[in-house]
């Protein structure tokens, strides 16, 4: 998909949302909300993780309604709201949102790209999430995640043992390897983390991993996002402590 001329803002609208009040998130992809009109429905969560920090039942939480026939839930939670600040659970905000904001200029460490792909088949079976194009045709990697884990003002990921994780790791140093450009991209999808870094308490092979492959030329980078009811965007570089 090649850039376009005319880039767009930098900027994710969120569908109408309703407010609530979490009950339970259960079997990872569903959601009991109370919503203020004293019904409770059952949202879908489209977030794989163990959204650990960020599940709170009694927390005032946004969800988006949706008609078509087809689906089985009608209802898809957007986001939580936590003491310092909402908190974006959707998982497939990041990739979207980064693609969106490379095109538009926002991120400058990749501002050489002029052609973007998404979901690009490399190795073994594995897919890495974007790959980008320079004018002279050469390419870099990137793999996002989301993270949501923050921690008396640190954000850390994953929040949950990660083997997939760990993989994508190691097939950005194998690319790096092969002479590619490559990006570990964290999107920190709430406002109040002042540094990042790996979770070794929770995942001590993903943090030993992640220095392993930044330490034979993989680059890091993390940004935080500025998030309201209206929309998100991107805000600024989280600065990386390994």
């Amino acid at each position: 998909m090649d850039i376009e001329k005319s880039t767009p803002d930098a900027n994710l609208k969120w569908p109408p949302l309703i407010p609530g009040t979490l009950i339970r998130r259960y079997k990872r992809f569903l959601a009991d909300v109370k919503l203020e009109n004293g019904r409770t429905v059952t949202a879908h969560c489209p977030n794989t993780g163990s959204m650990k920090g960020c599940s709170e039942p009694g927390r005032t939480v946004y969800v988006s309604f949706h008609d078509d026939p087809k689906r089985k839930l009608n209802y898809t939670w957007q986001l939580i709201r936590m003491p310092d600040s909402l908190v974006g659970v959707n998982t497939l905000v990041p990739n979207r949102l980064v693609e969106q904001s490379i095109r538009s200029g926002t991120i400058h460490e990749f501002g050489f790209a002029k052609e973007i792909r998404r979901e690009v088949a490399v190795g073994n079976r594995s897919r890495i999430d974007l790959r980008l194009l320079d004018a002279a045709g050469r390419a870099c990697y990137i793999e996002i995640k989301n993270c949501t884990l923050v921690e008396d003002g640190i954000a850390r990921f994953p929040d949950a043992v990660t083997s997939r994780g760990v993989k994508h790791l190691f097939e950005l140093e194998r690319l790096r390897a092969d002479g590619h450009r490559c990006f570990m991209f964290y999107f920190v999808q709430r406002m109040d983390a002042r540094t990042f870094t790996p979770a070794d308490h929770i995942d001590p092979e993903y943090g030993a991993a992640l220095r392993r492959v930044s330490g034979r030329g993989v680059d890091v980078l993390v940004y935080d996002v500025e998030v309201d009811l209206d929309g998100i965007r991107l805000r600024r570089p989280v600065p990386l402590v390994l």
